[in-house]
């Protein structure tokens, strides 16, 4: 197993144009790039959505209990007891 090293790859961001143009607009009379200005963005409200986002992780950490019906349960929307009504998830191992 080797370790990755170096920059990351660059993915292309598929926006719409009405989107486009606000960052195009808002980079220009803010005098950054494009690229910086989403960077800051998405920096700034992944800061001011932090609580919702902890809370969410909080979830589903309590729905996963390392157990596969609660797996099964996370994937499919499903209860636990909804799993058991249908046939449980058998024996076998995750």
């Amino acid at each position: 197993m080797t370790a990755i090293t170096g920059a990351k790859r660059q993915s292309p961001l598929k926006i719409d144009p009405a989107t486009d143009e606000l960052i195009t607009q808002g980079a220009h009379f803010l005098g950054m790039t494009k690229k910086d200005f989403v960077t800051e963005a998405t920096r700034v409200y992944l800061d001011q959505q932090r609580e919702k986002i902890r809370a969410g992780m909080i979830e589903s950490m309590k729905v996963l209990d390392g157990s596969l019906t609660s797996s099964v349960s996370l994937l499919t929307g499903l209860s636990p007891d909804k799993i058991e009504e249908l046939g449980g998830v058998g024996d076998w191992e995750a």
